[in-house]
C-alpha cells in the first residue's frame, strides 16, 4: 500500500519551499476541470504533509500513512491510478491548492469554518478525538472525564504539557488526582505500577502506545465520552479538499469515500495507522463542520 517516492516528491518539496507554481491539470486552457484532466491523463498531483500517522517517508523511501492510503484507494476507484505526492509543510498546503501546485490536499487537516473558507472540504475520512485506558475490567467504572471528576479514588495520568490537562481541569478533575508523566510509556508504566487508575492522550496516540505495551492487563475504553469544553466538543475531522472551482472532483471522491466507509474498507486503511473503530467518522459531513 506504499508507493517509491520518485523525483517529484524531491522537485516538491524544493519547488514548494521556494514558493514556486508546479503546473498541473487544474486550470488548463483546455476549459477540462481537474477531475477530468486527472482521468484523462491517469495521474493527479496531491500535496501532503509531513505528519505522522497521516503522511511520512519511510526510511526505505516510500511514502505512506493514513492520508496517503485512503486518497490512493479513492483515486484508483475513480480511474486514477497514478497519484503523484508533494510532501510539504502544513502551512503550505491551503496556498499551494490554491495556486494550483497541487490538485488535492490532504494529511491530518481538520475542517474549520475559516479553512472552508479557502478551500471546499470532502466529507471527513476520520474523527480524532481524546481517549482512556484504564485497568482491566475497568473497576472503577470510568467512561468520561467527567467520571474521573467525581469518583474520589480516581488518578489519571497525563503528560505534562498535553493538552489533555487543560481538559481535565476544565473537566473538574482536582489537580492533586492528576498525576503527570514525562511521556507515553511513562503514562503505560504508571497505570501498571497501579499508581493511577486510568491515562489519558489522543486516540490513536494511545491505541498505539498500547499496542506496543502488549499488556492484557490494561484495556481502552472504547465507549469513552468524549469532554466538552467550553461548550464544544474537542473532536475533530480530518479530510481532503479541493479548490472551490473543482465542485466535481469533490462529489466524486465523496461518493467513493462514502463505498469505503460502507463496505468497511476504510476501516481496514485507517487500522494499520492507530485508528480505530472510535476514530471513523460517523454520518458527520464538511458541510456540517464547515458552519461557524
Amino acid at each position: 500500500m506504499t508507493v517509491l517516492l520518485t523525483g517529484i516528491l524531491s522537485a516538491g518539496l524544493l519547488l514548494a519551499g521556494c514558493g514556486i507554481s508546479v503546473k498541473t491539470g487544474g486550470g488548463n486552457s483546455s476549459g477540462e476541470s481537474a477531475l477530468e484532466r486527472a482521468k484523462k491523463e491517469g495521474y493527479v498531483t496531491v500535496g501532503f504533509a509531513n505528519e505522522k500517522p497521516y503522511a511520512y517517508a519511510t526510511p526505505d523511501g516510500k511514502l505512506t500513512g493514513e492520508a496517503v492510503e485512503v486518497a490512493r484507494a479513492v483515486l484508483k476507484n475513480l480511474g486514477i491510478n497514478e497519484m503523484r505526492p508533494v510532501l510539504t509543510e502544513f502551512g503550505s498546503l491551503i496556498p499551494g491548492l490554491k495556486a494550483k501546485r497541487f490538485d488535492i490536499i490532504t494529511a491530518g487537516m481538520y475542517i474549520t469554518p475559516e479553512r472552508a473558507k479557502e478551500v471546499d472540504f470532502a466529507n471527513p475520512e476520520y474523527s480524532i478525538g481524546e481517549a482512556l485506558a484504564v485497568k482491566q475490567g475497568n473497576p472503577l467504572s470510568l467512561h468520561s472525564y467527567q467520571d474521573i471528576a467525581s469518583n474520589s479514588k480516581a488518578k489519571v495520568g497525563v503528560m505534562g504539557g498535553a493538552i489533555e490537562l487543560e481538559y481535565l481541569k476544565k473537566s473538574g478533575v482536582p489537580e492533586d488526582r492528576i498525576v503527570i508523566v514525562s511521556d507515553q510509556a511513562s503514562a503505560i508504566a504508571a497505570l501498571q505500577a497501579g499508581r493511577v487508575d486510568a491515562i489519558t492522550m489522543t486516540g490513536p496516540s494511545l491505541q498505539a502506545v498500547m499496542e506496543s505495551a502488549k499488556d492484557s492487563n490494561i484495556e481502552r475504553v472504547m465507549d469513552f465520552k468524549q469532554p466538552v469544553i467550553d461548550g464544544k466538543s474537542v473532536r475533530g475531522y480530518g479530510a481532503a479538499a479541493f479548490r472551490k472551482e473543482d465542485a466535481d472532483f469533490r462529489e466524486a471522491f465523496n461518493r467513493e469515500l462514502a463505498k469505503l466507509k460502507e463496505s468497511g474498507e476504510l476501516l481496514k486503511i485507517l487500522k494499520p495507522f492507530g485508528f480505530t473503530e472510535q476514530e471513523l467518522p460517523g454520518d458527520v459531513t464538511a458541510e456540517q463542520l464547515s458552519k461557524p
